[in-house]
């Protein structure tokens, strides 16, 4: 790894990671529904989230899947080629995917998968282009929490119009929506939150 690469990932992992880590972690396991469940985590990296909640839920069982696998992971991790997951429909009771549509090509193909191998329902953390400079913005925290594990940086944001179509399509309903994350400490929260970020419980369409 670069020089420049050690650094970045440096920086970000002292101002942003550890924060980062707790909050999504606390927003998971409040919103993955009680009692014993097997879950895919899509894109999980390093596994560091789902390692966490695990240890929060230790009836959780979370398996996780990504184009690429990292030398050091802290969960089971299977690579997928991006476009097809490697298991049979309704394998798992959820799936989790923090901050992995927007560096694919196609979110709503990938997000009708994830419904495809859910028993239940998918749980999305992801972004939302709303607001003045919400784009630049996004892509500003991407690159800096990116670049420097050699993630596929694509910056492919929706705005809720294009998540509410997306979520129809993959045969989803909404059942809870939570854009007030608090990732950021304050003051930097005032430009790196600002409702840019949302956590959603997406239920099978089908399910009573």
């Amino acid at each position: 790894m670069s020089n420049f690469k050690s650094a970045l990932n440096s920086i970000h992992h002292k101002a942003v990671f550890g924060r980062r880590v707790e909050v999504l972690t606390t927003h998971f396991i409040n919103t993955i529904p009680v009692g014993p469940a097997k879950i895919l985590d899509l894109g999980s990296g390093s596994g560091t989230i789902a390692r966490r909640i695990m240890d929060l839920r230790p009836e959780l069982e979370i398996t996780g899947v990504d184009i690429l696998i990292r030398p050091n992971t802290l969960i089971p991790m299977i690579e997928y080629d991006g476009d097809t997951i490697p298991f049979a429909d309704n394998h798992f009771d959820y799936v989790t995917i923090a901050d992995v549509l927007h560096h694919t090509p196609n979110p709503a193909a990938v997000l009708k998968e994830a419904a495809r191998v859910a028993k239940h329902g998918v749980i999305i953390k992801d972004h939302l282009v709303q607001g003045f400079l919400a784009e630049p913005i996004l892509g500003f925290m991407d690159w800096v929490g990116n670049k420097g594990h050699n993630v596929r940086l694509i910056y492919n944001y929706y705005n809720r119009a294009q998540w509410d179509r997306a979520i129809l399509e993959a045969g989803l309903k909404i059942t809870h929506w939570d854009d007030d994350l608090k990732i950021y400490p304050m003051p930097f929260s005032l430009i790196f939150d600002a409702k840019l970020h949302f956590i959603a419980w997406f239920e099978k369409a089908g399910n009573q």
